[in-house]
């Protein structure tokens, strides 16, 4: 295919996109992992996803962490828990990788929008035009979709939005770090991430996203503006959201009426709860980090004591 063509089919699938709502699309392990955790936090995603009528992009994968979101969304569709007409679900791939599934297993039968692309980038290009980007529990491809995503924003090929790491049991602590470092050695430009440890944030995130945030045309600093501004905000939300009896839709116009309306007295309070809730929620974090910091260190010795008993049993 030709670089006209492929842009051409690119544009075409973007607008497309537009006009069906808003598409989440996640990146994450066509294996489950070792935690069961993992896979019972991605079937909590899709059920999130088809909760707020929200619609799923994925790679299409019938098993692991992929499989996992697509049997939430499927299964809260076929329960009625979204107003959504029609299937939910948008699959993309190749036609290398769909030749590869089985043409019988039961839930690649209820995902009729498949699309082939013709090339992995082209494939990359059209989960990009989603809305909202997750990353969930993976390996190398995930890290690879990640470092796609990130290089494809910096270099201004892609429209920045909001990248959510969806940090189930810490998973993305040490590459969360990583990515912090590289931005403050000066070899990457800081990026907008928003993390969620739970599917109780990433319901709020998503939300905030929709009643806050959701602009539909909007230039890539105004994008910027808003998912940092929503990745900072969060945490207030999270710490005012203390039941099911609090609603983020009224929090979110209680927020409004004030900045709208407010004294600067209410301005400045509300400023002030805004930053205590953000040095809280970092806070937290920071000892979740150096808890498993602790753990990685009592890895490491192990692993050090069992090399030096091979070497001395080596020796003799």
């Amino acid at each position: 295919m030709t670089d006209t063509a492929n842009t051409t089919v690119i544009d075409s699938f973007r607008e497309q996109n537009k006009a069906e709502g808003v598409r989440v699309f996640v990146a994450g392990g066509h294996r489950d992992g070792n935690d069961p955790a993992y896979v019972e936090a991605a079937y909590n995603l899709g059920r999130q996803i088809i909760k707020m009528d929200f619609k799923l992009d994925f790679g299409l994968s019938n098993s692991g962490i992929m499989g996992a979101v697509a049997r939430g969304v499927l299964d809260g569709w076929n329960s009625k828990q979204s107003k959504i007409q029609g299937l939910p679900i948008q699959a993309i791939t190749t036609k290398e990788y769909y030749d590869l599934y089985p043409q019988d297993d039961a839930l690649l039968r209820q995902i009729e929008n498949v699309i082939l692309a013709k090339t992995l980038e082209e494939r990359k290009q059209k989960l990009l035009d989603a809305d909202i980007v997750v990353f969930a529990p993976g390996g190398v491809g995930t890290l690879d979709e990640l470092a796609y995503d990130c290089v494809a924003m910096q270099d201004g090929l892609l429209q920045v939005k909001p990248f959510i790491f969806y940090n189930v049991d810490g998973f993305f602590h040490h590459l969360l770090e990583f990515l912090k470092f590289i931005a403050l050695e000066g070899f990457a430009e800081p990026m907008p991430f928003i993390v969620v440890d739970d599917d109780r944030e990433l319901s709020i995130v998503f939300r905030l996203f929709k009643y806050r945030y959701n602009k539909k045309v909007q230039t890539t600093s105004e994008a910027y503006e808003n998912a940092r501004k929503l990745a900072y905000e969060l945490p207030y939300f999270l710490k005012r959201k203390t039941d099911s009896s609090v609603h983020i839709e009224d929090l979110v116009t209680e927020v409004d009426t004030i900045m709208a309306q407010g004294t600067e007295d209410d301005k400045n309070r509300l400023a002030e709860e805004f930053e205590q809730a953000y040095l809280e929620k970092e806070i937290e974090r920071m000892y979740e980090r150096l808890a498993k910091t602790g753990r990685d260190t009592s890895i490491v010795s192990d692993k050090l004591t069992n090399l030096k008993k091979r070497r001395k049993s080596h020796k003799k």
